[in-house]
């Protein structure tokens, strides 16, 4: 006798663990039960088919701002779990600044998990912020099952979450090793600029030239440095977040691996597909940071992900009201950081990374579920198609066409540096720990994402 809740989903392009093939993927409840030939679903089992149309696992994003609560009106759960689930992303992380309060303490976290309830149309998890003197903090937080930790090493925005100094850091990355969870690091530290910069910025703050020459690559460089050095001395493992200056850090990153040091590298879609020389003055809708670099960063970062130098992408979610972006007077000085682009980073990675065939595919999906989904500790649920897993799932159209517009996306606020460009790829349904919440552009049912907390595991 079947079982009630089995069906099987069938296709002839499955991204499993062995690579791309015709093969039927088995759900019992909500787990993957088995993965089998396309002949091999047992009778009077329902099948859903596929067809040419790729099987993914469930995208995991381990970078996002969601703000909820405090300034839900930048976004909230339900609005960016809703554009989650239409991208294809079933597991976020979020991050733990922008919301009010920030995430340091447990107390914290736990307004935060209060604030989701019936919200979530995915499954989320939560980072713990490293700011200066709340050590005390680290400990508590991990036990209550945050994912990983996020520090800066330049100003955040928030006044809240400050920037860390070396002596934070020390206090805090031995009790991160030792408890085997990594510290998110933004990866900037801040140097004097060459004379004239900062004249030039205030004179024209709308050029996208003068912004760039704000935020130097070398910068980044100098904070991959530090970070490599206190990962080498505290064994703590590091994962630098949005690099961007891929020509200055990849000897870094060279030099760092020789060494086997536990230290990782994320990228984001806006780095590969954008480019600095290509944007336009007066449109802070492209302002982030890191900033967007010029040519060859692009190229650099999309070897080094094939290379396997970057493990991850994420989309660094940081959207802002319209009114925080000064859109309408075009001035990068006052404009919020941040880009607008959860429901779109597997699209956006796709037509920035690779053309849609052969073993890019295999490299960028990876980089988009299986090792996120391991770094943040679920590797036992999210982030692959294999048995025992969680029944995540997308039906993905890569010969499709996606139009941005302000009508298709589900995020609080539209503004998004990608409007009305034309990306490669469509998702056309997500489900959720087997379940189907989005099919064709219509949400199925109601929210049932579950919070996650990092399984705990003993030091070596």
């Amino acid at each position: 006798m079947i079982p009630h809740d089995d069906w099987a989903l069938r296709g002839r392009a499955v991204c499993t663990l062995e690579g791309v093939r015709p093969a039927a993927v088995l759900v019992r409840g909500e787990r993957i039960a088995a993965v089998v030939g396309p002949d091999e679903v047992p009778a009077g089992v329902p099948v859903e088919d596929a067809g040419d149309r790729l099987v993914l696992p469930g995208l995991v994003d381990t970078h996002v701002h969601i703000n909820e609560p405090g300034r839900t009106e930048w976004e909230g759960f339900a609005t960016a779990t809703r554009a989650a689930a239409a991208g294809g992303v079933t597991t976020l992380i979020d991050m733990p600044l922008n919301s009010s309060p920030v995430t340091t303490t447990v107390a914290a976290l736990r307004a935060k998990q209060v604030a989701t309830a019936g919200q979530l149309w995915v499954d989320v998890g939560f980072h713990g912020g490293v700011v200066p003197g709340n050590a005390e903090h680290i400990e508590p937080l991990i036990r209550a099952g945050v994912c990983a930790f996020k520090a800066f090493l330049c100003p955040s925005g928030i006044d809240e979450f400050p920037a860390v100094t070396e002596a934070d850091l020390r206090a805090v990355m031995p009790t991160l090793a030792a408890a085997g969870v990594p510290l998110f690091v933004h990866a900037e530290l801040v140097s004097p600029l060459p004379p004239g910069v900062e004249e030039a910025f205030a004179a024209n703050p709308r050029s996208y030239a003068a912004y760039l020459a704000m935020r130097p690559p070398e910068w980044e460089a100098a904070a991959i440095r530090l970070m490599i050095e206190l990962c080498r001395e505290t064994g703590c493992h590091v994962h630098i977040v949005h690099l961007a200056a891929a020509v200055e850090a990849q000897p870094l990153i060279e030099a760092a691996r020789a060494e086997a040091l536990p230290i990782t590298f994320e990228t984001c879609p806006h780095y590969l597909y954008f480019s600095a020389e290509e944007l336009p003055d007066g449109n802070p809708l492209f302002k982030c940071a890191p900033p967007i670099r010029e040519f060859p960063e692009g190229d650099y970062l999309r070897q080094m992900i094939f290379d396997g130098w970057i493990s991850t992408i994420g989309s660094d979610h940081s959207p802002a009201p319209p009114s925080m972006k000064a859109v309408e007077s075009g001035d990068l000085r006052r404009a919020w950081g941040g880009i607008s682009s959860l429901q779109l980073l597997l699209p956006a990675a796709c037509t920035g990374f690779f053309s849609p065939e052969g073993e890019d595919l295999e490299i960028m999906i990876r980089a988009l579920t299986a090792r996120p989904s391991a770094l943040v500790g679920f590797a036992h649920r999210k982030g692959a198609i294999a048995v025992g897993r969680d029944a995540d799932l997308v039906v993905y159209d890569p010969d499709a066409r996606l139009i941005v517009t302000p009508e298709i996306l589900h995020h609080r606020h539209k503004a998004t540096p990608y409007l009305d460009c034309v990306l490669f790829g469509v998702v056309e349904t997500t489900y959720l720990r087997g379940r189907k919440v989005y099919d064709r552009g219509r949400f199925v049912g109601e929210p049932s994402g579950q919070l996650l907390e990092r399984p705990r595991v003993s030091a070596p």
